[in-house]
């Protein structure tokens, strides 16, 4: 299986995190849109397969839907889009390494929140309460059960929250860049993922699908969601940028910058192009 060392995977890192903050905007707003939707339907599929699980299983419960629940990475990563709690590593790796400017950053961060939200929202309208998948019996009361979990979290909970969740998934998005084979991303995107899922750690744009869900069956408040969706914001951007990039950055680039210029571009000519709109 052949794969890149981590000093060629946080190279690589800082050379897509710099193509995804100079990005145009439309392409942008669509790749998120379909991350958002993406995230969403894994919760989706998590939430209707474990929904009529008995509850005799205990914590079995939460390890078969963290299993199921990776889909939605595994399409964002391989088949292209933009994810916030990717690009939360991603383009401050790249501004850290002096390729990306801070106004970029918060740019590109900005706009696919907005779009992951969108993506996230269609699904939890159409497919979730026009078409009923979460609307009505144990698939109901399941997402109402697990929305009022993540609000039940203070302010300074969901933060820390949101810093575990994205310190896995970020490190999730690094397992795959590391990777030249597909299924090497698939393995990679997996176990990270699954881990945040089963612990319970709060994900910003799973979020925009499970509590948006229950409020539009009547259940919680926008301001409630609200009060949630600003600590996960932050608590995943630090987890992303500060655990991750950060850490990275100051191991293998912070006294490397002059070679990174020299060496990030033939990573990016050898890369194949299907891994160029990776989130």
């Amino acid at each position: 299986m052949a794969a890149k060392t981590p000093l060629e995977v946080a190279q690589y890192t800082v050379n897509t995190g710099m193509k995804k903050g100079q990005n145009q905007v439309s392409s942008v707003l669509v790749l998120s849109f379909l991350a958002g939707a993406f995230i969403a339907l894994g919760f989706l599929l998590d939430i209707r397969v474990i929904a009529s699980v008995p509850a005799e299983w205990g914590s079995l419960v939460n390890l078969i839907g963290a299993a199921v629940f990776p889909v939605g990475l595994i399409m964002v990563l391989i088949g292209g889009g933009e994810l916030l709690t990717g690009n939360m590593m991603a383009v401050p790796l790249a501004t850290l390494a002096r390729k990306l400017s801070v106004a970029s950053m918060l740019k590109n961060l900005t706009l696919v929140t907005i779009g992951n939200f969108l993506g996230a929202l269609f699904v939890a309208y159409a497919f979730g309460h026009v078409l009923g998948l979460t609307g009505e019996g144990v698939y109901l009361t399941k997402v109402v059960d697990m929305a009022g979990h993540k609000l039940h979290d203070g302010f300074l909970q969901a933060f820390i929250s949101g810093i575990g969740c994205n310190w896995l998934v970020a490190l999730a998005v690094w397992l795959s860049y590391a990777s030249d084979t597909m299924s090497g991303k698939v393995l990679g995107i997996w176990f990270p993922t699954m881990a945040f899922v089963a612990i319970g750690f709060q994900h910003v744009v799973a979020n925009m699908f499970l509590i948006p869900a229950a409020i539009f069956e009547g259940h919680y408040s926008w301001g409630q969601y609200i009060m949630n969706f600003i600590p996960v914001w932050l608590g995943n951007l630090t987890g992303g940028a500060l655990f991750v990039a950060a850490a990275y950055w100051m191991v293998y680039l912070r006294k490397a910058e002059p070679e990174v210029k020299a060496v990030v571009q033939p990573v990016e000519t050898e890369a194949r192009p299907m891994w160029s709109k990776q989130a």
